[in-house]
Protein backbone atom coordinates (compact mmCIF):
# COMPACT_ATOMS: atom_id res chain seq x y z
CA UNK A 1 0.00 0.00 0.00
CA UNK A 2 1.35 3.40 -0.95
CA UNK A 3 1.20 6.50 1.19
CA UNK A 4 -1.90 8.66 1.45
CA UNK A 5 -2.91 9.91 -2.00
CA UNK A 6 -1.81 13.40 -2.94
CA UNK A 7 -4.69 15.66 -3.95
CA UNK A 8 -4.12 18.64 -6.21
CA UNK A 9 -7.08 20.94 -6.75
CA UNK A 10 -6.93 23.35 -9.69
CA UNK A 11 -9.31 26.23 -10.45
CA UNK A 12 -10.70 24.72 -13.64
CA UNK A 13 -10.15 22.08 -16.32
CA UNK A 14 -7.81 24.28 -18.34
CA UNK A 15 -5.35 24.88 -15.52
CA UNK A 16 -5.63 21.22 -14.50
CA UNK A 17 -4.68 20.13 -18.02
CA UNK A 18 -1.65 22.42 -18.09
CA UNK A 19 -0.47 21.20 -14.69
CA UNK A 20 -0.79 17.52 -15.62
CA UNK A 21 0.96 18.00 -18.97
CA UNK A 22 3.84 19.80 -17.29
CA UNK A 23 4.15 17.15 -14.58
CA UNK A 24 4.16 14.34 -17.14
CA UNK A 25 6.89 15.97 -19.20
CA UNK A 26 8.94 16.44 -16.03
CA UNK A 27 8.54 12.80 -14.95
CA UNK A 28 9.29 11.39 -18.39
CA UNK A 29 12.26 13.73 -18.81
CA UNK A 30 13.68 12.69 -15.44
CA UNK A 31 13.31 9.00 -16.29
CA UNK A 32 15.11 9.51 -19.59
CA UNK A 33 17.86 11.54 -17.93
CA UNK A 34 18.43 8.58 -15.62
CA UNK A 35 18.94 6.36 -18.68
CA UNK A 36 15.50 4.78 -18.83
CA UNK A 37 12.97 4.29 -21.59
CA UNK A 38 9.80 5.20 -19.68
CA UNK A 39 6.55 3.37 -20.25
CA UNK A 40 3.29 5.23 -19.71
CA UNK A 41 -0.38 4.31 -19.96
CA UNK A 42 -2.86 6.80 -21.37
CA UNK A 43 -6.58 7.26 -20.86
CA UNK A 44 -9.34 8.83 -22.93
CA UNK A 45 -12.10 11.34 -22.36
CA UNK A 46 -12.58 15.09 -22.51
CA UNK A 47 -10.02 16.06 -19.88
CA UNK A 48 -7.49 13.65 -21.37
CA UNK A 49 -7.86 15.36 -24.74
CA UNK A 50 -7.17 18.73 -23.14
CA UNK A 51 -4.11 17.30 -21.42
CA UNK A 52 -2.85 15.75 -24.64
CA UNK A 53 -3.09 19.05 -26.46
CA UNK A 54 -1.16 20.72 -23.67
CA UNK A 55 1.52 18.04 -23.92
CA UNK A 56 1.88 18.83 -27.62
CA UNK A 57 2.10 22.55 -26.85
CA UNK A 58 4.66 22.22 -24.05
CA UNK A 59 6.81 19.39 -25.46
CA UNK A 60 9.08 21.49 -27.71
CA UNK A 61 10.43 23.36 -24.68
CA UNK A 62 10.96 20.16 -22.69
CA UNK A 63 13.83 17.67 -22.63
CA UNK A 64 11.60 14.73 -23.54
CA UNK A 65 12.51 12.55 -26.52
CA UNK A 66 9.15 11.09 -27.42
CA UNK A 67 10.76 8.58 -29.79
CA UNK A 68 12.08 6.90 -26.64
CA UNK A 69 8.80 6.64 -24.74
CA UNK A 70 6.70 3.45 -24.77
CA UNK A 71 2.96 4.15 -24.82
CA UNK A 72 0.11 1.89 -23.70
CA UNK A 73 -3.57 2.38 -22.91
CA UNK A 74 -5.57 1.49 -19.82
CA UNK A 75 -8.65 0.75 -21.89
CA UNK A 76 -10.08 1.11 -25.35
CA UNK A 77 -13.39 1.00 -27.16
CA UNK A 78 -13.66 -2.11 -29.35
CA UNK A 79 -14.70 -0.36 -32.53
CA UNK A 80 -13.36 0.16 -36.05
CA UNK A 81 -9.77 1.50 -36.22
CA UNK A 82 -10.90 4.79 -37.76
CA UNK A 83 -13.74 5.37 -35.29
CA UNK A 84 -13.70 8.72 -33.47
CA UNK A 85 -14.54 6.72 -30.33
CA UNK A 86 -11.02 5.27 -30.27
CA UNK A 87 -8.89 6.61 -27.42
CA UNK A 88 -5.80 5.86 -29.49
CA UNK A 89 -7.00 7.89 -32.45
CA UNK A 90 -7.69 10.86 -30.19
CA UNK A 91 -4.23 10.62 -28.64
CA UNK A 92 -2.51 10.35 -32.01
CA UNK A 93 -4.34 13.37 -33.36
CA UNK A 94 -3.90 15.44 -30.20
CA UNK A 95 -0.22 14.83 -29.50
CA UNK A 96 1.50 11.57 -30.42
CA UNK A 97 1.92 12.40 -34.11
CA UNK A 98 2.97 15.96 -33.31
CA UNK A 99 5.70 15.08 -30.80
CA UNK A 100 7.39 12.38 -32.87
CA UNK A 101 6.40 9.24 -30.99
CA UNK A 102 7.86 6.09 -32.50
CA UNK A 103 4.97 4.02 -33.94
CA UNK A 104 6.84 0.85 -32.96
CA UNK A 105 6.68 1.93 -29.32
CA UNK A 106 3.00 2.94 -29.40
CA UNK A 107 0.95 -0.09 -28.39
CA UNK A 108 -2.69 0.45 -29.31
CA UNK A 109 -5.32 -1.97 -28.08
CA UNK A 110 -6.86 -4.09 -30.86
CA UNK A 111 -9.74 -2.74 -32.93
CA UNK A 112 -12.47 -4.73 -34.66
CA UNK A 113 -10.07 -5.02 -37.61
CA UNK A 114 -7.46 -6.75 -35.44
CA UNK A 115 -9.43 -9.26 -33.37
CA UNK A 116 -12.52 -11.42 -33.78
CA UNK A 117 -14.06 -10.23 -30.51
CA UNK A 118 -13.24 -8.38 -27.30
CA UNK A 119 -11.91 -11.46 -25.53
CA UNK A 120 -9.50 -12.26 -28.36
CA UNK A 121 -8.45 -8.61 -28.39
CA UNK A 122 -7.82 -8.65 -24.65
CA UNK A 123 -5.75 -11.83 -24.89
CA UNK A 124 -3.69 -10.31 -27.70
CA UNK A 125 -3.01 -7.13 -25.71
CA UNK A 126 -2.08 -9.10 -22.62
CA UNK A 127 0.47 -11.04 -24.68
CA UNK A 128 1.85 -7.77 -26.09
CA UNK A 129 2.24 -6.29 -22.62
CA UNK A 130 3.98 -9.43 -21.37
CA UNK A 131 6.40 -9.28 -24.31
CA UNK A 132 7.12 -5.55 -24.48
CA UNK A 133 6.21 -4.24 -21.03
CA UNK A 134 8.86 -3.29 -18.51
CA UNK A 135 7.04 -4.73 -15.50
CA UNK A 136 5.89 -1.33 -14.26
CA UNK A 137 4.57 1.82 -15.86
CA UNK A 138 6.31 5.06 -15.00
CA UNK A 139 2.90 6.75 -14.96
CA UNK A 140 -0.58 5.41 -15.54
CA UNK A 141 -3.19 8.09 -16.22
CA UNK A 142 -6.80 7.33 -15.44
CA UNK A 143 -10.16 9.02 -15.59
CA UNK A 144 -13.11 8.20 -13.37
CA UNK A 145 -16.77 8.01 -14.33
CA UNK A 146 -19.71 9.40 -12.37
CA UNK A 147 -20.37 5.79 -11.33
CA UNK A 148 -16.79 5.42 -10.07
CA UNK A 149 -15.59 3.23 -12.94
CA UNK A 150 -11.92 3.35 -13.90
CA UNK A 151 -10.48 2.28 -17.26
CA UNK A 152 -13.39 0.05 -18.39
CA UNK A 153 -13.82 -1.65 -15.03
CA UNK A 154 -17.42 -0.98 -14.02
CA UNK A 155 -19.15 -1.36 -10.63
CA UNK A 156 -20.41 -4.87 -10.06
CA UNK A 157 -18.86 -6.32 -13.22
CA UNK A 158 -17.01 -9.67 -13.02
CA UNK A 159 -13.87 -8.18 -14.59
CA UNK A 160 -13.15 -6.51 -11.24
CA UNK A 161 -12.08 -9.90 -9.87
CA UNK A 162 -10.13 -11.04 -12.92
CA UNK A 163 -6.53 -12.13 -12.50
CA UNK A 164 -5.82 -11.70 -16.21
CA UNK A 165 -3.77 -8.76 -17.52
CA UNK A 166 -6.49 -7.53 -19.86
CA UNK A 167 -10.16 -8.39 -20.20
CA UNK A 168 -12.94 -8.01 -22.71
CA UNK A 169 -15.96 -6.03 -21.55
CA UNK A 170 -19.43 -6.37 -23.07
CA UNK A 171 -22.61 -4.58 -22.08
CA UNK A 172 -20.77 -1.48 -20.89
CA UNK A 173 -23.23 0.91 -19.21
CA UNK A 174 -21.46 3.68 -21.09
CA UNK A 175 -21.45 3.39 -24.89
CA UNK A 176 -19.93 1.91 -26.92
CA UNK A 177 -20.84 -1.39 -25.25
CA UNK A 178 -17.74 -3.42 -26.16
CA UNK A 179 -14.35 -2.53 -24.70
CA UNK A 180 -10.96 -3.91 -23.74
CA UNK A 181 -9.51 -2.97 -20.37
CA UNK A 182 -6.46 -3.61 -18.27
CA UNK A 183 -7.34 -5.14 -14.93
CA UNK A 184 -6.38 -3.98 -11.45
CA UNK A 185 -3.17 -6.06 -11.49
CA UNK A 186 -1.34 -4.11 -14.24
CA UNK A 187 -2.97 -0.79 -13.33
CA UNK A 188 -1.45 -1.18 -9.88
CA UNK A 189 1.98 -1.81 -11.41
CA UNK A 190 2.72 1.87 -11.95
CA UNK A 191 5.25 3.87 -10.00
CA UNK A 192 2.81 6.75 -10.10
CA UNK A 193 -0.96 6.43 -10.61
CA UNK A 194 -2.69 9.63 -11.67
CA UNK A 195 -6.42 10.30 -11.61
CA UNK A 196 -7.50 13.15 -13.89
CA UNK A 197 -10.95 14.40 -12.97
CA UNK A 198 -12.97 17.42 -14.02
CA UNK A 199 -16.57 18.38 -13.40
CA UNK A 200 -19.16 18.41 -10.64
CA UNK A 201 -20.80 15.29 -12.05
CA UNK A 202 -17.85 13.24 -10.82
CA UNK A 203 -17.54 14.81 -7.38
CA UNK A 204 -19.48 12.09 -5.55
CA UNK A 205 -17.39 9.34 -7.16
CA UNK A 206 -14.17 11.15 -6.25
CA UNK A 207 -15.32 11.47 -2.64
CA UNK A 208 -16.28 7.81 -2.50
CA UNK A 209 -12.99 6.60 -3.98
CA UNK A 210 -10.90 8.75 -1.67
CA UNK A 211 -13.12 7.80 1.26
CA UNK A 212 -12.15 4.16 1.08
CA UNK A 213 -15.09 2.71 -0.85
CA UNK A 214 -15.17 -0.96 -1.81
CA UNK A 215 -13.66 -1.25 -5.31
CA UNK A 216 -16.59 -3.46 -6.31
CA UNK A 217 -18.81 -0.42 -5.76
CA UNK A 218 -16.35 2.29 -6.78
CA UNK A 219 -13.64 0.68 -8.93
CA UNK A 220 -11.42 3.78 -8.85
CA UNK A 221 -10.77 2.95 -5.19
CA UNK A 222 -8.93 -0.17 -6.36
CA UNK A 223 -5.97 1.56 -8.03
CA UNK A 224 -2.91 2.92 -6.24
CA UNK A 225 0.61 3.61 -7.44
CA UNK A 226 3.60 1.63 -6.25
CA UNK A 227 5.27 4.83 -5.04
CA UNK A 228 2.55 7.49 -5.16
CA UNK A 229 -1.03 8.17 -6.15
CA UNK A 230 -2.06 11.65 -7.29
CA UNK A 231 -5.57 12.96 -7.82
CA UNK A 232 -5.57 15.95 -10.16
CA UNK A 233 -8.96 17.61 -9.68
CA UNK A 234 -10.63 20.83 -10.65
CA UNK A 235 -12.67 22.64 -8.02
CA UNK A 236 -15.94 21.16 -9.27
CA UNK A 237 -14.66 17.59 -9.04
CA UNK A 238 -13.30 18.28 -5.55
CA UNK A 239 -16.49 19.93 -4.31
CA UNK A 240 -17.60 16.99 -2.11
CA UNK A 241 -14.26 16.40 -0.39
Amino acid sequence: MTATPRIEVHPDATTLATAVAGELLSRVGDAQAAGGVPQIALTGGTIAEEIHREIARLSPASEVDWSQVVVWWGDERFVAPDSPDRNARQAREAFLDAVGADPAKVHEMPSTADAADVDAGAASYAAELREHGSGAFEVVMLGIGPDGHVASLFPGFPQLDSTDIAVGVTGSPKPPPERISLTFAPLNRARSAWFLVSGEGKAAAVAAALGGADPHDTPAAGVTGLEETIWFLDRAAASQL
